[in-house]
């Protein structure tokens, strides 16, 4: 279990009373990779369980009941996020899980952090929406650019995320000598407003709990990339492109913020029985999930199936490409 720290065991996001030990028994439990829990993967990956479980003893979807999976329980489970969910999959320890584009590809090519390490049983469910990258830093305190994070003691994400990883090629890229500190975003905002760091870069979908908290209390300010930045971070993460934090998303940002973003995905193994990813796709793109994913976060809007296979570079699972084809989104 290297690569995966169990933050948070999970709540079974549906719980309901067994009436018989052989109910119990024809249940299948499911555990999805997020990240932490002030960020975005972990209350959408909560959505996404909720969506396709249905437990032995359920209402019947047609009847008001869950539209899930029969005899299913997904279990969001918290850790560092895309890279270790990547490794976790591919290694068996996890069912499926969110990651960024970047992991997904990079992970199943054996390129980047995963060089000579191919994670060849990862495959695709879906591509969900995109994630923002966010410089933040103290209230009142503004970059003119990022070189001045030089000598400065910055948050560089947590180990085995993919936010890490090109955080990483950014400061390399920009020969930006920091003190870099491997936290996770609640840390990262909790050491911001006590002074110890600088600034810090997180990326996910927008708005993170974490900061709409700090911006509650201390606030913050959000580094604003300009056209050169966002040109010379494509050249060199290609799976970055412009994206744009409009003003008001934060409610104590009052600006737009241009910034790079990368497209976090769904992924799970190819060891996942065909016929059980076909039915949680199905239920992932069922028209009850579209209300629970509309009204439980703010970046849930974006998850369509128009954009399901939008930028995958990877195969997709079986089960899933047979829904997609039936569903007139592949050929």
């Amino acid at each position: 279990m290297k690569h995966l720290k169990l933050l948070t065991a999970a709540a079974v996001v549906t719980t309901v009373a067994f009436g018989s030990l052989a109910q119990a028994q024809e249940m299948k439990f499911w555990r999805i990779g997020t990240g932490g829990a002030g960020g975005t993967y972990y209350p959408i990956g909560g959505l996404i369980a909720n969506a396709i479980s249905n437990p032995p003893g359920s209402r019947p979807c047609d009847k008001g009941g869950s539209c899930g999976v029969p005899g299913l329980v997904a279990i969001a489970v918290s850790t560092n996020a895309s890279v270790a969910n990547v490794n976790a999959i591919d290694a068996g320890q996890l069912d499926a899980g969110l990651a960024g584009a970047q992991s997904v590809t990079q992970g199943y090519n054996g390129e980047g952090k995963f060089e000579g390490n191919a994670k060849k049983n990862i495959r695709m469910i879906a591509n969900l929406y995109p994630e923002d990258m966010h410089l933040v830093t103290p209230k009142g305190v503004k970059l003119a650019s990022l070189n001045d994070l030089n000598g400065k003691s910055v948050g560089v994400a947590a180990a085995g995320s993919g936010t890490q990883v090109s955080v990483r090629m950014i400061l390399k890229e920009w020969g930006i000598k920091a003190d870099e500190n491997e936290l996770g975003l609640g840390q990262s905002t909790q050491r911001l407003a006590d002074g110890q760091l600088d600034a810090f870069f997180y990326a996910g979908g927008t708005p993170f709990a974490a900061l709409i908290q700090l911006g509650s209390t201390k606030g913050f300010e959000l580094y604003q990339f300009t056209e050169a930045d966002q040109t010379r971070i494509n050249k060199i993460i290609p799976y970055y492109v412009p994206s744009l934090i409009p003003a008001g998303e934060y409610e104590t940002i009052s600006y737009d913020v241009p910034t790079v973003a990368v497209n976090g995905q769904l992924i799970t193994s190819a060891s996942q029985p065909d016929d059980l990813v076909y039915s949680i796709t199905q239920a992932l793109w069922n028209k009850n999930t579209r209300k629970l994913l509309d009204k439980g976060h703010a970046k849930g809007k974006a998850i369509v199936m128009e954009n399901a296979l939008k930028g995958v570079l990877i195969p997709i699972h079986p089960g899933a490409e047979k829904f997609y084809k039936e569903a007139g989104v592949m050929k």
